[in-house]
């Protein structure tokens, strides 16, 4: 009911107002003058005279003489102000409520902005993103709006049309894309840019205002970038109760930590040589008192918005050492335990202060913790507080393992400053290595500079008994995946080390060295 009064405050609002300002009532305006003095004298002049300003504020005459402005700067071809903007998806969205015309509101994103100014500078960002704008307006009609929402985001609002459904939609889209995604001339070089993009049919804003259908797009949009780049979404209610559930983990998420919901689960490593394990990952899981568990794709990133990656990284680190001397105590042999670390606790000046502190809490030597580090952080860093401590670590006595492998950007000789021990080679390059041959090739690369190197390799994602033997004659030292065993709670562990080692009396030869 408050979304019908709402549309006919405003429908009546608008007739008034086309009422009072048309030419009709602006003809007879000296009359009425005349005839309101004729019958009030001067008080009533007076009254009319205080009265008219009010109405015309009322019914939004001089916010209509700013709409006119805003027409004349879209007919001009520029970029919107974002407020001239959102008062467009006010008006069309209120245009469209009684569902006989559509429209439809388009969110619009470059990928990864931030590695093309990181790549070739902020000018050469700033021409690509002019030449993106430009692009937009020629694949719009005359009553479409655009504005510019950010360093590289983009609205676009489409006027009311009779013939506007999910499908002219994805082909508006799909044309943006297309236009968008041509390469950019700078300086003589090309640049490729890829766009992701999500729209929400005014008919299917889940409430009653231009604001709420913006959200809406939002919500699209960035489902889209979730799915990688190059990607269209629509808006529907799925995405609205999943956005609804991410906002709930998020209120959850510190008391999950403090309470003991979100521990670790360890995943096997073994060697390829000896098949002996050879360590564990730690795993950070959340198994909720409700919804059972929950998938750390979804639960990751409520942590690191909550701004609680460290107090995490403190949980994961407390039960791997207690995993450690657990282990220790029932007499099996498990070297390390690898902790993954992300930029911002690699940035805090304490951090070699507080491991070290933890490793004498539990009695446990240096080269018990291998700090698993994204290839992404480390090629990003220059000689900053993150050099500082992996540096410090490695000088600590820890092993310092470079986690997923050829996926990012990191040189070599970033890999020598940060003296790591270890390549974690992505599963990306093992999935069906053992049936692609180009895989292979890659695999093979990777090892042979490895080698070169002095470094250890361990390959994640190792799922079949092929790939195990395929990454075994080709020299790789150690694998991980669910060929050889899933995370599993710790009290699980035990039973797993001891049936693997029970294996291990017979094995097997798959390798194409000698053990040693």
């Amino acid at each position: 009911m408050s979304v019908n009064h709402s549309w006919t405050w405003h429908k009546l609002r608008e007739d008034l107002r086309r009422t009072i300002t048309g030419a009709q009532a602006l003809a007879f305006f000296p009359a009425g003058v005349l005839a309101t003095y004729w019958a009030g004298g001067e008080p009533a002049l007076i009254g009319a005279a205080v009265l008219m300003p009010i109405l015309f504020l009322t019914v939004g005459v001089f916010s209509q003489r700013e709409f006119n402005v805003a027409l004349l700067q879209r007919s001009s071809k520029t970029l919107l102000q974002r407020d001239i903007f959102t008062e467009f998806v006010e008006r069309t969205y209120a245009q469209t409520y009684d569902r006989t015309t559509g429209s439809a509101l388009f969110q619009i994103q470059i990928d990864d902005y931030q590695s093309l100014v990181d790549r070739h500078g902020q000018t050469a960002a700033d021409t690509v993103i002019k030449r993106v704008s430009e692009r937009i307006i020629l694949q719009m009609r005359d009553q479409d709006y655009i504005a510019r929402l950010g360093d590289c985001n983009f609205a676009l609002c489409l006027g009311p049309s009779r013939h506007m459904d999910l499908e002219v939609c994805i082909q508006l889209a799909g044309r943006l894309q297309i236009a968008i995604e041509e390469p950019v001339s700078v300086d003589g070089i090309s640049l490729f840019v890829t766009t992701s993009i999500g729209f929400c049919l005014c008919r299917r804003s889940p409430r009653s205002t231009g604001g709420d259908w913006m959200q809406a797009a939002s919500i699209a949009l960035m489902e889209a970038e979730k799915r990688g780049p190059s990607t269209i979404r629509a808006f529907s209610e799925e995405m609205q109760r999943a956005t609804q559930a991410h906002s709930a983990l998020r209120e959850e998420v510190q008391s999950a930590l403090e309470t003991g919901q979100i521990i670790p689960w360890f995943q096997p490593q073994i060697s390829t040589d000896t098949g002996k394990v050879t360590g564990f990952e730690a795993l950070a899981r959340w198994h909720h008192p409700e919804r059972g568990m929950i998938a750390p794709v979804d639960f990751l990133p409520a942590i690191e918005q909550a701004g609680l990656l460290e107090r995490l990284a403190e949980i994961i680190m407390y039960h791997a050492f207690t995993a450690l001397n657990a282990w220790d105590t029932a007499g099996v042999c498990v070297p390390q335990v690898g902790v993954n670390f992300s930029g911002s606790e690699l940035n805090n000046p304490c951090l070699i202060e507080k491991i070290s502190w933890e490793l004498d809490r539990f009695n446990l030597s240096p080269d018990r913790l291998a700090v698993e580090v994204l290839e992404t952080v480390i090629s990003g860093a220059a000689d900053d507080q993150i050099t500082l401590n992996i540096n410090g670590l490695v000088a600590l006595g820890c092993h310092v393992d470079l986690d997923d492998f050829g996926t990012g950007h990191a040189s070599i000789s970033s890999i020598r400053r940060f003296k790591i021990d270890r390549l974690k080679i992505d599963r990306s390059f093992v999935m069906k290595a053992d049936r692609d041959p180009e895989q292979q090739r890659m695999i093979s690369a990777i090892l042979t500079m490895a080698e070169r190197l002095n470094l250890e390799t361990l390959a994640e994602g190792v799922e079949t008994v092929g790939e195990h033997a395929l990454l075994a004659q080709l020299g790789c030292n150690h694998v991980q995946g669910f060929g050889i065993g899933k995370p599993m709670p710790f009290n699980e562990t035990l039973d797993w080390i001891r049936a693997h080692e029970d294996r291990l009396l017979d094995p097997p030869q798959i390798g194409g060295r000698q053990a040693g």
